[in-house]
């Protein structure tokens, strides 16, 4: 596979991996009618158990409170940082970067993420997570809008191929390049530094959260019952609701992790997981601090009518790895922790409520 110099040196500012396209191209050639089965699970797939999850004590409970004592405690300590997946574009927006798109009164996603980890008042680094599209015009932003105590890492990189593994160029001769997913968070973490950096100033819980989900602030009740719960992983899940698209908590022979919804098997009848995933998570840092054989799962697309393949990894899988507890959360309300935004309706329809959890929670005034 030729790929011009300029090319690979820009490519190169984010980790990309020649071996890994070669790997990709080949299982294209070998395999180019890929089957969907070919994502299915396998395995007995249950419910989860009852100490698989907690739901989180209502604010005001003895229960709460004693939460919020224990999360407090790390977090004054300086042992909680907060990672925000920053690396899509907002294609739904026009195709900026979905960071820097304003919310409310010129606020924008991410201004709106650091101020939440700002009005805590406590020594909470924040790792913003980028991609080869996000990253400068992120770096830009967090100068202009004067974004204190942002540091960016940018996840990784490879090229789009045909459906018979070759290297896929657009009308304009140049090649088409995609992040690898948000999967390739820990592996983002360790390449950067920004985890062993982490570690060393005496860190050990990363709270995770999407850029556009403005309900999963920083919470210490979240961080008191990560700790309560043990587990090495505590994902925040939902109720599910018709509509939701994406994983859900399930036990797979025995263990509980986050299924992603096309790897279902037909068979199975999803509906039966009343959870759903908001991809917000917490982390042990020394847990992730080490290579994990995540899935490449083959994504068809769309550019310039022509059907491209790429390869993504899913950072819900981290729980199949790791020990993992699930904690319910409210979805909506004063609590609610669920606000995702993928468009300007949804945006449009939200903002009364985002403004609301914002304004209670004391990031607006």
């Amino acid at each position: 596979m030729t790929i011009d110099d300029a090319t690979r040196r820009e490519l190169a500012r984010f980790g990309f991996d020649q071996a890994q396209l070669e790997k990709f191209a080949a299982r294209l050639r070998d395999n180019p009618a890929e089957a969907a089965a070919a994502t299915y699970v396998t395995g007995a797939i249950a419910p989860l158990q009852p100490r698989d999850v907690s739901v989180l004590p209502a604010r005001g409970t003895k229960e709460h409170a004693a939460l919020v004592e224990r999360g407090m405690a790390a977090l004054r300590a300086g042992e909680v940082g907060v990672v925000i997946l920053a690396g899509g574009m907002a294609t739904r927006f026009g195709g900026v970067v979905k960071a820097a798109v304003p919310v409310t009164g010129g606020k924008t996603f991410l201004g709106l993420k650091v101020a939440d980890v700002a009005h805590q008042k406590l020594p909470v680094p924040i790792y913003v997570m980028t991609s080869f599209a996000t990253h400068d015009r992120i770096d830009e932003q967090v100068r202009e809008e004067k974004l204190a105590g942002v540091e960016t890492f940018a996840q990784l990189v490879s090229v789009r191929l045909t459906p018979g593994g070759e290297l896929f160029h657009e009308a304009d001769g140049s090649l088409s390049p995609y992040a690898t997913g948000h999967g390739d968070l820990t592996f983002a973490l360790r390449a950067s530094g920004v985890l062993r950096r982490f570690r060393e100033r005496g860190g050990k819980l990363l709270f995770m959260s999407n850029v556009d989900n403005l309900g999963a602030t920083l919470d210490a009740a979240i961080i008191g019952a990560h700790l309560a719960g043990g587990a090495a992983v505590t994902a925040e899940v939902v109720r599910k609701e018709k509509g939701d698209k994406g994983g859900a908590p399930a036990r797979l022979d025995g263990v509980p992790q986050i299924i992603e919804a096309f790897r279902f098997p037909p068979s199975f009848d999803q509906d039966s997981i009343p959870l759903f995933n908001t991809n917000t998570f917490v982390f042990d840092a020394a847990a992730i601090d080490r290579d994990f054989d995540l899935t490449f799962f083959r994504v068809e697309k769309k550019v310039e009518d022509h059907k491209v393949i790429q390869f993504e990894r899913l950072v819900g899988q981290l729980t199949a790895f790791l020990p993992s507890h699930f904690l319910e959360v409210p979805r909506s309300g004063n609590d609610g922790r669920f606000q995702p935004v993928k468009d300007p309706d949804e945006l449009e329809a939200r903002r009364s409520d985002i403004e609301h959890i914002l304004r209670t929670r004391g990031i607006l005034t």
